[in-house]
């Protein structure tokens, strides 16, 4: 596994030739669109990369900093208003190189909303294999504190 050197940053570190970055982020629904964001603060968008119903932003070091899940509502199985009011949340997001041309990109959220006088927790698991020549690397954002 080979990685390139790059100047760190705080937040950055490498573990066993993945870089990993541990940042805090923001989490915001588009009720009209029906679209769930989830960024990390403070990182350089490079590109995107679209598959199914979601859009993940990479930055210039090849983190993933971004998700957009479209039909949000549908793809969780719940009406739009709950997910205006998610409590707390955290996203995961790793990548895995498979070869010089294609990588393997894992996304774990975890957010938890309250529907009606329950509080339910959410945990999907999106995993994509991209064509795209992106470093092993691994990011977790949490909620920036109001």
């Amino acid at each position: 596994m080979l990685c390139h050197r790059r100047k760190t940053t705080s937040g950055d570190k490498m573990k066993a030739g993945r870089k990993e970055l541990r940042a805090k982020g923001e989490f915001e629904y588009d009720h009209a669109h029906d679209i769930l964001f989830f960024k990390v603060r403070d990182r350089q968008y490079d590109r995107s990369i679209d598959f199914d119903n979601f859009v993940v932003d990479i930055d210039e070091e090849g983190f993933i900093v971004g998700l957009q899940i479209f039909d949000a509502s549908k793809y969780f199985c719940m009406d739009r208003k709950y997910l205006r009011a998610a409590m707390t949340w955290e996203l995961c997001a790793s990548v895995e190189k498979i070869s010089e041309t294609e990588s393997k990109v894992e996304i774990r959220l975890m957010f938890q909303v309250a529907v009606r006088n329950k509080i339910l927790q959410l945990t999907p698991i999106i995993t994509q294999n991209v064509s795209d020549s992106l470093e092993n690397s691994k990011v977790i954002c949490v909620p920036v504190k109001k």
